[in-house]
């Protein structure tokens, strides 16, 4: 895949899908970039393809030199177990063994939610509980860090009972729509400026 001036690899298959447009993205998807800088994550696919805005945003961190791989969870919907509450949802929120594998691989996670705090707050928790790596969330709700340090998660300005650490929060991004160049400088800002940090072994 070439992007600007470098030549970025990437292999995003899991396996051939069923019904209209099969071989394309599915849940257990993993788009692998050429180094483990960036992992995006996915709570679910869309209909046909990495849903928006999941692929927009890694499409605009390639373009800036960013190497992003892409994850779409098996069990993304719903909310974890030890969330005070499951908001009538049926399905349960989980990782995989592999997914939490592939995720701890690389230097800086973002995940991508959407515009019920009350539920992703939890899903961010349980994902950092597992995964020692520093996230920047993405999500159309408001949400502030004291947000995720009143239910035990690490952030960058406090640590909590997590490993994993919210080093990083954009919002307005609503899923399923395109995103404002805008917001896509923000969270390239942001994923920079986070990278930079790693580096020089900030959230270790």
């Amino acid at each position: 895949m070439a992007v600007g001036r470098d030549t970025q690899l990437v292999a995003c298959r899991k396996g051939q899908a069923l019904g209209l447009g099969g071989g394309i993205a599915q849940r257990g998807t993993f788009a692998k970039a050429w180094h483990n800088d960036v992992i995006a994550v996915a709570m679910t696919p869309g209909p046909r393809h990495v849903p928006k805005p999941v692929c927009e945003i890694t499409i605009e961190l390639r373009e800036k030199g960013v190497n992003t791989g892409v994850l779409i969870l098996n069990a993304g919907g719903g909310t974890p177990r030890d969330a005070p509450s499951s908001g009538g949802h049926a399905a349960t929120f989980g990782l995989e063994h592999r997914e939490i594998d592939l995720i701890g691989r690389h230097k800086l996670l973002i995940e991508h939610h959407g515009n019920v705090k009350a539920h992703f707050i939890y899903k961010v928790r349980f994902v950092l509980k597992r995964v020692k790596i520093p996230a920047i969330v993405l999500c159309q709700s408001p949400v502030s860090f004291e947000d995720f340090e009143a239910v035990g998660v690490s952030t960058r300005n406090k640590e909590g009972g997590t490993p994993g650490t919210v080093v990083g929060i954009v919002s307005e991004i609503v899923r399923s729509e395109s995103v404002s160049q805008e917001k896509l400088n923000e969270i390239v800002s942001k994923v920079k400026s986070c990278l930079r940090e790693i580096e020089q072994g900030k959230f270790t």
